[in-house]
């Protein structure tokens, strides 16, 4: 099941940022909701919030090592709730959708753009990141409350 729920996750990403570099490349922003949401193509060079630009070699083999921990961690670990797998396979996809951009592209591709009215305009992102961000919060909020393993005494 975690291959492929992680396959269909990426490829929603994949098919995200192919119809951002359709609609959006070379174009104004879409607004979607004025002054808050509008669709944006950015090229990100670097990470989140536009962090460490031009570092691809970096991101490459931190994301290598993050993705074959995960699976070394699933593959072992038989005793992982069901919710912390969901969040892992999730984690998973995100970090991936990311490393093939790098790979086939030097950067990645962003769209989502969003904006607290004048106050402040928050950094453009896309599909895989969210994921990352989800998986994150949902894997912290599992290992601090220790709900991340299935208790085998019960």
């Amino acid at each position: 099941m975690f291959y492929i729920i992680a396959i269909i996750l990426i490829i929603f990403d994949q098919l995200t940022k192919y119809l951002a570099v359709k609609f959006l490349l070379g174009k104004n922003p879409i607004p979607i909701i004025k002054n808050y949401l509008q669709l944006n193509y950015v090229e990100n060079f670097g990470a989140a919030f536009g962090i460490l630009q031009n570092k691809q070699l970096f991101f490459v083999v931190i994301t290598i090592v993050v993705l074959a921990g995960i699976i070394v961690y699933i593959r072992k670990h038989t005793n992982i709730s069901k919710p912390m797998k969901a969040a892992l396979t999730i984690l998973f996809s995100g970090a991936l959708g990311n490393l093939i951009d790098r790979l086939r592209l030097g950067y990645v591709i962003d769209f989502i753009d969003v904006k607290f009215g004048k106050l402040y305009d928050f950094p453009v992102f896309n599909v895989a990141d969210c994921l990352v961000v989800v998986s994150t919060i949902i894997i912290a909020y599992l290992v601090l409350y220790d709900k991340y393993e299935i208790n085998m005494e019960e």
